[in-house]
């Protein structure tokens, strides 16, 4: 049997590049996709970016905001956001905390999954936080 330990105590604390706020871990990485935890702190960015691969953004704990494409709305605990591929996605939150599971799957063709690339990977809304953070 394997355990892999998340959460407080094994979060990096740089997150994924382009975040500003957030904590990451990696729970599981392989050839067939990623599933990470990300721990965003009240004012957290991670920045739009898109990804070849499938990914779902599973809010586990709190509230904050998402957007895929043009579309943004707020989220909380017990819903779940579909990214899909190659398409401009972000999450961010304002005045509370927002804990989230990122389950990536990998697709034919692409080279690489984002979890994996990343410093980390070891109603609606308001739009997400502009700046020097936001746009890395």
């Amino acid at each position: 049997m394997e355990i892999r330990r998340f959460g407080i105590g094994y979060r990096r604390h740089e997150g994924p590049a382009g975040s500003r706020g957030v904590d990451g871990q990696s729970i599981h990485v392989d050839d067939r996709g990623a599933i990470a935890e990300l721990a965003f702190r009240p004012n957290a960015t991670l920045a739009p970016h898109s990804n070849p691969n499938l990914a779902y953004f599973v809010v586990v704990e709190g509230g904050g905001f998402v957007q895929v494409g043009e579309e943004r709305a707020r989220v909380a605990a017990g819903e779940a956001v579909t990214w899909p591929p190659n398409v401009v996605h972000a999450a961010w939150t304002e005045l509370t905390p927002m804990r989230a599971l990122v389950v990536e799957f990998a697709s034919e063709g692409a080279d690489t999954l984002l979890l994996e690339s990343g410093p980390a990977m070891d109603a609606r809304g308001s739009d997400p936080p502009e700046g020097p953070a936001a746009a890395g």
